[in-house]
């Protein structure tokens, strides 16, 4: 292995390092303990370090949510291939979208929530936001009869990432959760 094989390796070690600990202070903690100083704490670099590879707190949240994209893409693929049928491939993506919000909040709101510098929608996207938009394209295509595909994964991902939302900062009774859930994939899946 030449010396520059070793730094870039090492350079890698390091980022993964760095947005390891930041999502795991942020889901123990919450955002607001994500800070470099803290980082730098837990990872025993020094700031400049962390410095060398982000710009700062928010790029490194971008390479955390870019991270849970790539997560939430397996387990929505997961939930979608296991199904029998595209009904059940729907409800189960649903279900494995709304367990991966309740499960990670802080990551959750990494990727949707906060302001992150990625771009969405469009060809420059990551390829992990690309992927976990295209496993709910990809559950919703056998259901969409004369309906545009994009737009109606669009539709269908605004309506549950709002009820995700709603319900977690208190402004939908928690209670109705599943009844809301159950509804809505109902009407998706006609």
């Amino acid at each position: 292995m030449s010396i520059q094989e070793r730094r870039e390796r090492e350079r890698a070690e390091r980022e993964r390092l760095i947005v390891t600990a930041a999502r795991e202070l942020a889901e123990s903690e919450g955002w607001e303990a994500v800070t470099t100083r803290r980082l730098a704490e837990e990872i025993e670099y020094s700031q400049p370090v962390l410095y060398s590879h982000f710009k700062g707190k928010d790029a490194i949240m971008a390479a955390v949510a870019v991270e849970g994209f790539a997560d939430l893409a397996a387990a929505l693929r997961a939930a979608r291939t296991a199904a029998a049928d595209p009904r059940q491939a729907l409800a189960d993506v649903g279900a494995a979208y709304a367990l991966f919000a309740a499960r990670r909040p802080a990551l959750y709101d990494a990727m949707f929530t906060h302001a992150v510098d990625l771009p969405f929608a469009t060809a420059q996207a990551p390829p992990a936001l690309r992927e976990g938009f295209g496993e709910l394209r990809e559950a919703l295509r056998p259901l969409a009869r004369d309906d545009d595909l994009e737009t109606l994964t669009e539709t269908f991902w605004s309506a549950l990432h709002g009820l995700l939302t709603l319900m977690r900062n208190g402004r939908l009774r928690r209670d109705d959760h599943d009844r809301r859930l159950t509804l809505l994939l109902a009407r998706f899946s006609r």
